[in-house]
């Protein structure tokens, strides 16, 4: 199947190039020339549905992030609930339960959501 069809490109190619006559008639175009108009719309979906949502996804995060403050209820990676009672450049401390006291430190970066925000979205 696939050397029927090899056969069959490479004979339009050579009727494409007897066809042309001679003189100063445009340059006889190959099949490749299609490939790369295709190549180049494929690479421009690929980067609105996958690369572009993404980097949009990975910005608020870093903003979410940046915007921790004492006092925010969040959920970890490990799925860990709790309020933020310290914070340093590095690492967060989230208050697990009040009785008895426990108290985590995290990476900032284990934070994976702020509770508190998820209420405000659904009351609105």
């Amino acid at each position: 199947m696939i050397e029927r069809s090899i056969a069959l490109l490479y004979q339009g190619m050579v009727l494409a190039q007897t066809e042309g006559g001679g003189g100063a008639a445009e340059a006889p175009r190959g099949p490749g020339s299609e490939l790369w108009l295709f190549f180049i719309a494929f690479m421009a979906i690929m980067y609105f549905l996958m690369i572009r949502p993404n980097q949009k996804r990975e910005k608020e995060r870093r903003e979410m992030l940046a915007a921790l403050a004492k006092g925010d209820k969040v959920i970890t990676t490990g799925g860990i609930c709790g309020t933020i009672v310290g914070l340093n450049e590095k690492s967060v401390v989230i208050r697990v339960s009040d009785e008895p006291p426990v108290k985590i430190e995290f990476l900032r970066a284990a934070v994976t959501r702020v509770a508190k925000e998820e209420k405000e979205d659904k009351e609105k």
